[in-house]
């Protein structure tokens, strides 16, 4: 098996076990869960791009990691900007 097809089979398969549905406890939205999950795409993105500078992973990889990441970091950062303005809203509720 050529290098590219190893590296495609290796990529799929991370793909598909991350879009798989994982154990249910309830079905509910867990910020720590969440986080964790942020924690380790970033994780995982920034050993890609390790790899790639390092000429271990095609640059294909390299870009779909890069973007990735930038998808996760604006999520999280949209996500802390309607907390914090869901706060200033209560703080602003007459008592």
């Amino acid at each position: 098996m050529d290098p590219i097809t190893s590296i495609a089979a290796r990529n799929y398969a991370q793909a598909r076990t991350a879009a798989a549905p994982g154990p249910s406890d309830g079905g509910g939205f867990s910020l720590a869960g969440a986080a964790e999950n942020f924690a380790e795409t970033l994780l995982r993105h920034e050993t890609t791009a390790r790899a790639a500078m390092t000429g271990g992973a095609d640059p294909h990889a390299l870009v779909e990691a890069l973007a990735s990441s930038q998808l996760a970091v604006e999520t999280v950062v949209t996500v802390r900007d309607r907390v914090v303005e869901a706060y200033q809203e209560i703080l602003r509720m007459p008592v």
